[in-house]
C-alpha cells in the first residue's frame, strides 16, 4: 500500500461519487463544499447523469472528460454500495477516497460486513481510505474543503494542523483555534480509521513545511507503537499537543494495583508524553498551548525561569500564583535588573518579580526588554489592558524585540474589538496574544513541559550523571505460578533488597524460623494460588513470641504452608510494576502503595524499555513526591537506586516472554534504601491477551500484606 497521503490531502483533482441536486443530501453538501477548489472536479450519479453540467454516470467517464487527474474520490453513498464505489474510484485511477457515511461497525454485524468489504478493496487496490464515520477534512490554503459542515470553507489558511478523531471535534477545534487568532494548515476527523489512522497523519504532517504544531485529539488507539513513533517524529521537528479522552473508564481489567491504575487513559498520556507531545487535559487548554508553540518554543532546559510584567497588579498575581501551582520558578530579578526598573518605573511598584508597572507609560517598552534580559528569565508573560492613550502594547512589544528570539506571551484585554486587533498584530510579531490570565498560564504551562519534556530525552544533554547507572542484568522469570517467597527470590537475583524470611511446610519449620530470626515477624500463608491474602486472614504482623505465632498459624488454618518474615522498618510504601497492556505492550508504572494505590491513583506511568535515567524521573512526577523528600525527618528516596530498579523490573519482563506481569507492592523506602515487602509475578494466560484498544480500570483487588 501507497504510504503517501498526499493524494489524499492535496489532490490534483476531486470527484463526489453520489453527488445529488436536493439540498439536504450528503452528496449536495459535499458538491457545494467542494465547489471553490481550483484543481479538477466532477461529479457522479449513476442516475441522473448530466455531462454538459459536469455530472457523469461513472468515475472513469469523469475521468475522460476532464484534463486533470482525479486522485481523490469522495464517496456520498450508503454504506452497503461504499465497497463498489471505492472499487470503481480505484480502476478509474483515484488513489485516495473519503467515506462520511455511517452504517459500519458502529452498525453490527451487518455494518462490520461492509466495513470488511471496504477493508479488502483498500488492501487489495492500494487506494487509501479516510474514514468511514467521519465529516471529512480541509486544507484552507488549497481552497479544498472535504467536509459537509458549510462553515468550514471559511476557515483562514495557517499553521496548525488539527488531527481528531472526531470529525466533529476536528471541527470544533479548528474553529476554536480560528477564534483564538489563529489559521489551519490541516484538519482531519479520522473517524472510524478503517484505514488511515492518526499515526499516518502525522506521518505525513512531519514532512508539511505549512504545518509549525499539531493539535492531536484520540479516542482510542490501534497501535501504540506506531502512534509512539509518529509522535516522536513529530514531536522531534514541531509540537504536538495532544488530548485524549476516556478518564472514567471502568472495567475488569487485572487483578493487581498496576494493571488497575495502567488504564488506557493514564497509559496513552504517558506514551505521548513521552514520545514528545504536550499533553493537555481539555480543548481550552489545547487551544492556548497551540496558540503558544505555534509560535514560539524554548529551547530544551529542565527549569526555565518565568519573568511577569504585568500593568494591573491583580491579573499579574494571578500568573505567578498558576506558575507556582505548576511548578514553574518565578526567580527573583538579579539587582542590575532592579536597579535598571527603578529608572523606568515609580518608587512605589513591586519591581523583584513580577514586575507591577502601575498604568503602563512611555518606558513600558523598556520595562519589557529590561526584565526579559535578565539572566534567570527564559520566558517572559506579559498583562495589560488595551489603553491606546498610555500604550500601545503591540508596538511596545514589537519595540522590546519580544518574539522567537525573546520568548514571551502576552494577555491583551479590553473590548473585543481592540482586543482582535492588538492580537492580530502580536500574531504577525510572532509573540502569541492570549484573552486571559488563565489563557496565558496554559501556554506558560506548555511551553515549559515541552521544554522539560525535550531535555529530559537528552536533546540538550541536560540529565544529570548523577542519575546515571544501568540495570541489573536480567534472567527469566522461572516458569510455573511462583509463591511469594519464590517471586522474591528471583528479585533478590536481580539486585533488589528483600527481608530476611523462611519458607516453611509445617508448623514446627515456623516455630525454627521464628527462633532464628526472632521477632518481631510477619507470618503469612504461602500459596502461589493466593493473590489477596489479607481478605482471607493469611497474614499476621508484628509477632513475638511462640504463643502469638500459634494464634497466627491456627487462624491461617492447618495443611498450609507458611512464610515468616522479619518486619520491615517504618517508612513510606511504594507500587512499582510492570507489566504487558493491550496496545502498547509493556509498561512501567510506580505510585504510593498499599492498600489506598487505586482510590489515590497517584501514578506515573513510562513504556518499557527504558533507561535508568529515565525510569529516575518517574517520582518527580507524584503528586505525593514530598513523601519522598525527607518529609517530617522520613527518609530521602535515591532517584538513582529507584531508577536502576524499575529499568531492572522492565528488563526483566522484557526477557520473560510468558510473564504477563511483575509487582512490588509494597516497594518500601526506608532510611537504608528500597525494600520489596511483597511481590507477585502473573505468568501470561492460557488464552491470547485481548487485543481492544481501551483497557480499562477494575475494582481495587490486592492489598498490601506487609505493614
Amino acid at each position: 500500500m501507497d504510504l503517501n497521503l498526499t493524494p489524499l490531502f492535496a489532490p490534483e483533482g476531486v470527484v463526489v461519487i453520489g453527488a445529488s441536486r436536493q439540498a439536504g443530501k450528503l452528496g449536495a453538501a459535499m458538491a457545494r463544499s467542494l465547489a471553490p477548489f481550483p484543481g479538477a472536479r466532477a461529479l457522479v450519479n449513476a442516475r441522473r447523469p448530466d455531462p454538459a453540467e459536469g455530472v457523469y454516470a461513472s468515475v472513469a467517464e469523469a475521468a475522460a472528460y476532464l484534463e486533470g487527474r482525479l486522485d481523490l474520490a469522495v464517496l456520498c453513498v450508503p454504506a452497503p454500495g461504499c465497497a463498489e464505489a471505492l472499487a470503481e474510484a480505484a480502476a478509474a485511477g483515484c488513489r485516495a477516497a473519503l467515506v462520511c457515511s455511517g452504517g459500519f461497525g458502529e452498525a453490527g454485524p451487518e455494518g462490520e460486513e461492509y466495513a470488511d468489504e471496504l477493508r479488502r478493496v483498500a488492501r487489495e487496490t492500494g487506494i487509501r481510505l479516510l474514514g468511514p464515520n467521519t465529516s471529512g477534512f480541509f486544507a484552507p490554503h488549497l481552497g479544498l474543503t472535504a467536509s459537509f459542515v458549510p462553515a468550514a470553507g471559511q476557515l483562514p489558511a495557517g499553521d496548525i494542523a488539527v488531527v481528531a478523531a472526531s470529525g466533529g471535534v476536528n471541527h470544533a477545534l479548528s474553529f476554536d483555534l480560528v477564534a483564538a487568532g489563529n489559521g489551519i494548515s490541516l484538519g482531519v476527523g479520522i473517524g472510524a480509521g478503517l484505514d488511515v489512522t492518526a499515526a499516518d497523519v502525522l506521518e505525513h504532517l512531519a514532512e508539511d513545511d505549512r504545518t509549525t504544531a499539531v493539535a492531536l485529539h484520540l479516542e482510542t488507539v490501534p497501535d501504540g507503537p506506531r502512534l509512539v513513533a509518529a509522535v516522536r517524529r513529530v514531536a522531534a521537528a514541531k509540537p504536538v499537543v495532544a488530548l485524549v479522552v476516556g478518564r472514567s473508564d471502568i472495567g475488569d481489567f487485572a487483578r493487581s494495583h498496576t494493571g488497575a491504575l495502567a488504564t488506557s487513559w493514564r497509559t496513552t498520556r504517558a506514551a505521548l508524553r513521552q514520545a514528545g507531545a504536550v499533553v493537555v487535559d481539555d480543548e481550552r487548554e489545547l487551544v492556548d498551548a497551540l496558540t503558544a508553540l505555534s509560535r514560539i518554543r524554548l529551547r530544551p532546559q529542565l527549569a526555565p525561569g518565568l519573568g511577569i510584567v504585568t500593568a494591573q497588579a491583580g491579573p499579574g498575581l494571578l500568573l505567578a500564583d498558576r506558575a507556582g501551582t505548576d511548578g514553574i520558578p518565578v526567580p527573583e530579578l538579579s539587582t542590575t535588573t532592579r536597579r535598571a526598573l527603578s529608572e523606568l518605573l515609580p518608587p512605589l511598584t513591586y519591581q523583584r518579580n513580577p514586575v507591577d508597572t502601575g498604568r503602563p507609560a512611555e518606558t513600558f517598552d523598556r520595562v519589557l526588554a529590561t526584565t526579559a534580559a535578565d539572566p534567570a528569565v527564559v520566558l517572559l508573560a506579559v498583562y495589560a489592558l488595551t489603553e491606546p492613550d498610555s500604550v500601545d502594547l503591540a508596538s511596545a512589544a514589537q519595540a522590546a524585540g519580544l518574539g522567537a528570539d525573546s520568548p514571551a506571551v502576552v494577555v491583551v484585554g479590553g473590548l473585543p474589538e481592540d482586543v482582535t486587533e492588538q492580537r492580530a498584530r502580536l500574531h504577525k510579531a510572532g509573540v502569541p496574544a492570549l484573552t486571559g490570565p488563565a489563557a496565558a498560564a496554559n501556554a506558560v504551562r506548555a511551553l515549559v513541559r515541552d521544554a522539560r519534556g525535550r531535555a529530559l530525552r537528552g536533546e540538550a544533554g541536560e540529565m544529570s550523571p548523577a542519575l546515571g547507572g544501568e540495570a541489573h542484568a536480567s534472567s527469566p522469570v522461572p516458569a510455573g505460578p511462583l509463591d511469594e517467597d519464590a517471586a522474591k527470590t528471583f528479585l533478590a537475583g536481580l539486585g533488589i533488597r528483600t527481608p530476611d524470611r523462611v519458607a516453611c511446610d509445617d508448623r514446627a519449620q515456623a516455630h525454627q524460623a521464628l527462633r532464628r530470626l526472632g521477632g518481631p515477624v510477619a507470618v503469612k500463608v504461602l500459596d502461589a494460588a493466593i493473590l489477596h491474602k489479607t481478605e482471607i486472614g493469611g497474614v499476621h504482623l508484628g509477632v513475638r513470641t511462640a504463643e502469638e505465632l500459634d494464634v497466627a498459624l491456627d487462624a491461617i488454618g492447618p495443611d498450609r504452608r507458611y512464610l515468616v518474615e522479619a518486619m520491615a522498618p517504618a517508612g513510606v510504601d511504594l507500587v512499582l510494576g510492570v507489566r504487558r497492556v493491550p496496545v502498547f505492550g509493556p509498561v512501567v508504572l510506580a505510585g504510593l502503595g498499599g492498600t489506598a494505590a487505586e482510590a489515590l491513583a497517584d501514578v506515573a506511568i513510562r513504556l518499557a524499555p527504558l533507561p535508568v535515567t529515565e525510569a529516575a524521573t518517574m517520582p518527580d512526577e507524584l503528586a505525593a513526591r514530598a513523601l519522598l523528600d525527607g518529609w517530617r525527618g522520613g527518609p530521602v528516596l535515591d532517584r538513582a537506586e529507584f531508577g536502576r530498579v524499575a529499568a531492572t523490573l522492565a528488563a526483566a519482563l522484557a526477557a520473560s516472554p510468558r510473564t504477563a506481569e511483575i509487582e512490588i507492592n509494597p516497594l518500601r523506602l526506608t532510611a537504608d534504601g528500597l525494600i520489596a515487602l511483597d511481590a507477585v509475578i502473573v505468568p501470561m494466560p492460557t488464552v491470547p491477551m485481548p487485543t481492544v484498544p481501551t483497557p480499562t480500570v477494575p475494582t481495587p483487588t490486592k492489598e498490601n500484606d506487609h505493614a
